[in-house]
């Protein structure tokens, strides 16, 4: 089928010739210039991407998210909100700013369309996190807006739960749902906390504490986990059951994997970090279709990892996901990457079929 020409093919040599960490930051300034200048906002404007999806009780306009790590600080919310995208999920931010690990740390794969990072949860912190949501109108135009939450590095992992709960008070009347990342590689210890009696005390935690927090501010705020590709099938039943029994809203299904299987001999594969992208794929259709058959059709899954094609987003759909989010696809593809993924799932029969709608 002909493609109408994409003009990201044209920027994308020169971003692919600077560092990547570099070449995220350059490329985020640019459309932020590109938001405030009156006539290019024109040209950023994405047009027709109504699917109208609920997630977690949340109205969406269409059911394709940004995933967390692109805009850390929540800095480029309304500018981001123009690109078509249904919902925005910003962060990883912790309680306190840190300066996550050393550089490098980012790096692409291109021969794979993939990356490997290592950040680190770098981030400024929640006090200017919240600066920067308090200034943004996408939410005033019906934009949906999550926060992925984090523990800082120097939190011992006992006491990770506090972090997270500091973390929930801070934004709960900001943001429209909260995602609990427990599954960065690059936090010493984080993965364990999706082991069964780790996971089982935090969302205990967070229950009773987004109980307190409904009460006091008359609103329910969902919660979604975000899980590893990298979970064996027991793994995956233990987070299944409970996640519906201590009331949480949603799971998100995957970050990034420790798998190098994919990219074996390709430049930079042995480098630390989470490898993302299309070596991801398989891997979360397997977490995603195991947590629909356990979880039943109601419970809220987003499908995350390696979507750089429609045709990949559909196939999340179809592995029983009711969302879906993009980051390394928009690395390798540009935003007309959400476009193709929204023009694939609005031919799906079976999106309106499952209850999508």
């Amino acid at each position: 089928m002909f493609k109408s020409f994409n003009p990201y093919c044209l920027i994308r040599p020169a971003l692919f010739s600077l560092e990547p960490e570099k070449a995220h930051d350059v490329t985020l300034r640019n459309l932020s210039r590109a938001w405030k200048n009156n006539s290019l906002r024109k040209l950023l404007k994405a047009r027709n991407m109504l699917l109208p999806t609920d997630l977690m009780g949340l109205p969406l306009r269409n059911p394709i998210g940004l995933a967390a790590g692109l805009d850390k600080n929540g800095e480029y919310i309304d500018a981001l909100g123009q690109l078509g995208f249904g919902f925005l999920e910003v962060g990883t931010v912790t309680p306190r700013p840190q300066d996550g690990n050393p550089k490098p740390r980012m790096f692409r794969l291109p021969k794979a369309e993939a990356l490997i990072n290592r950040m680190g949860f770098n981030n400024q912190g929640l006090d200017v996190f919240l600066a920067n949501v308090a200034r943004n109108n996408y939410q005033g135009h019906g934009g949906i807006l999550g926060l992925n939450l984090g523990k800082n590095a120097d939190t011992p992992i006992e006491k990770a739960a506090d972090d997270y709960l500091i973390g929930l008070r801070a934004v709960y009347a900001y943001v429209d749902y909260v995602t609990v990342n427990i599954s960065s590689p690059n936090t010493q210890n984080l993965r364990a906390l999706q082991g069964e009696d780790e996971l089982s005390q935090l969302l205990q935690k967070l229950q009773e504490t987004r109980q307190e927090l409904a009460d006091h501010h008359g609103r329910h705020v969902p919660i979604a986990i975000k899980i590893a590709p990298d979970l064996d099938q027991d793994q995956i039943l233990s987070i299944a059951h409970l996640l519906p029994r201590y009331g949480m809203d949603g799971v998100i299904a995957t970050n990034t994997t420790l798998s190098r299987e994919a990219v074996k001999g390709l430049p930079h594969a042995q480098e630390t970090g989470g490898l993302s992208g299309p070596p991801v794929h398989e891997l979360s259709l397997k977490v995603i279709s195991s947590l629909r058959r356990e979880l039943g059709p109601d419970f809220a899954i987003i499908g995350v990892g390696g979507i750089n094609s429609g045709q990949r987003a559909l196939e999340k759909v179809q592995a029983g996901a009711n969302a879906i989010q993009l980051y390394t696809g928009l690395i390798y593809q540009g935003p007309r990457l959400i476009r193709e993924c929204m023009d694939s799932l609005r031919e799906a029969p079976q999106f309106f079929l499952d209850g999508h709608h």
